[in-house]
């Protein structure tokens, strides 16, 4: 069950050791079976991604894409009050995200100088969506619509099916809402093989995005360079910084909502009152009682879990920073007041009616966050992650010449001969 900790203490020393060292680099043994079936689908193509997808998902056949009609036709088979959430949930990111477009800019230097940058779309982009028994509509909206905004213009979604071909039809319609162009049934190391090295049937793309299992997350490690990723996801967690005056009931909900995710997962709350400290232990050992993954629950309690009492909210606070956590919750006048005092956290939720559920499916920030103590140099997948800068410029023969004695200066400090040649001969010339 969750411990009760005091800042300082030995023992919170050692919760907060074990719950750094959670995120660890992959096993040897990971990365040389990774390595395995990266290799042979780079060199093998399609035979060998038809041979790991029937060895690890059961599904025997050719590579197989799912077509939009598709997507549609699962769509408008959902039950109408499903078709309205996803569309809602559609509607809020896309407001949310299309504020995120910047545009390019040309600084003209006068003097025949001009400088410009252009903010351009990746062209392809692959969006990896877990399968099996789950259905994740809301990862296929979070990484997709932000994709369309940029102006991706082919976005695949790979997801493994199961051993008929079948893919849960909420995922499906969630592609048909975000405007996925096509889904190709495949999963794992795999699939992210064929996405980063292109083969017969799949094309290659330039970002791979999306969550995964330990395989496709070492998958992305590994093929980073080849395409770019998003980031390397771990465990969930959630931090809350509370003080008296919050109902105990509620911060236990939250605490479990993350806490059901994985056994690694982490629920942590941080509080300067030793009487919330309490109630909030106790409502957390009534609630996991009813709890559906109540075993996943309180393995990632026991482990990776604790509610900590600090003397005051500046202490509280500078843990919750010192811990970057991925989901950050401000509960009560004090915390919600400072903000400003926050570096550290992918996202925040502020007040006691927004629980971090709401950020995961229907407020329309995006869910796809920072783990493991990233959000100090990580930021919220956006926009931004689906576009590349260029830059271009232009010099006229007076601007090269008025140039040449500080470009010819920092030739000769670095012994690059023909750096300054290139421009000497110009003005020879």
């Amino acid at each position: 069950m969750i411990t009760e900790l005091s800042l300082g203490s030995s023992a919170c020393d050692r919760f907060l050791d074990r719950l750094a060292g959670r995120i660890q680099a992959p096993d040897p043994d990971m990365l040389a079976r990774v390595e395995t079936i990266l290799a042979a689908v780079r060199t093998e193509g399609d035979a060998a991604l038809c041979r790991f997808s029937e060895a690890f998902d059961g599904f025997k056949g050719p590579v197989t894409f799912l077509t939009p009609a598709d997507c549609q036709a699962a769509l408008e088979g959902l039950d109408p009050g499903l078709q309205a959430a996803l569309d809602k949930a559609a509607r809020h990111i896309r407001a949310f995200h299309e504020r995120q477009l910047t545009q390019g800019f040309v600084l003209d230097k006068g003097q025949g100088v001009r400088l410009e940058q252009r903010v351009l779309p990746l062209r392809r982009v692959g969006l990896y969506v877990p399968g099996g028994r789950a259905a994740y509509p809301s990862t296929v909206l979070m990484n997709a619509i932000p994709a369309r905004i940029a102006g991706v213009e082919d976005l695949i979604v790979a997801t493994p099916p199961g051993k008929e071909g079948l893919v849960n039809p909420m995922t499906l319609a969630a592609c048909a809402v975000a405007g996925v162009d096509r889904v190709l049934l495949a999963g794992g190391a795999q699939a992210c093989a064929a996405l980063a090295y292109g083969t017969a049937s799949v094309p290659k793309v330039d970002k791979i995005t999306g969550p995964g299992n330990a395989y496709v997350a070492t998958a992305k490690r590994l093929l980073y360079g080849t395409v770019d990723i998003d980031m390397i996801a771990g465990p969930s967690e959630i931090v809350i910084v509370a003080e008296a005056g919050v109902h105990p009931a509620w911060l236990a909900a939250d605490l479990l909502g993350q806490c059901e995710h994985d056994p690694q997962a982490a629920g942590i709350l941080i509080t300067p009152d030793a009487d919330l400290a309490r109630a909030v232990r106790l409502a957390v050992a009534d609630q996991v009682s009813r709890a559906p993954r109540a075993a996943i629950i309180k393995e990632a309690l026991a482990n990776y879990s604790a509610i900590i009492v600090t003397q005051d909210l500046d202490a509280a606070l500078a843990l919750a920073n010192d811990l970057a956590p991925e989901h950050l919750e401000l509960v009560g006048e004090g915390p919600e007041s400072r903000l400003d005092q926050v570096r550290h956290a992918g996202s925040v939720f502020l007040g006691p009616y927004t629980p971090e559920a709401v950020g995961d499916y229907m407020a329309g920030t995006n869910h796809v966050l920072p783990t493991g103590g990233t959000a100090r140099f990580f930021s919220p997948l956006g926009v931004e992650d689906f576009t590349r800068r260029m830059q271009v410029s232009r010099y006229s023969r007076a601007a090269l010449a008025a140039d040449a004695p500080a470009i010819l200066a920092f030739a000769e400090a670095e012994g690059l001969y023909a750096h300054g040649r290139s421009v000497e001969i110009r003005r020879e010339d």
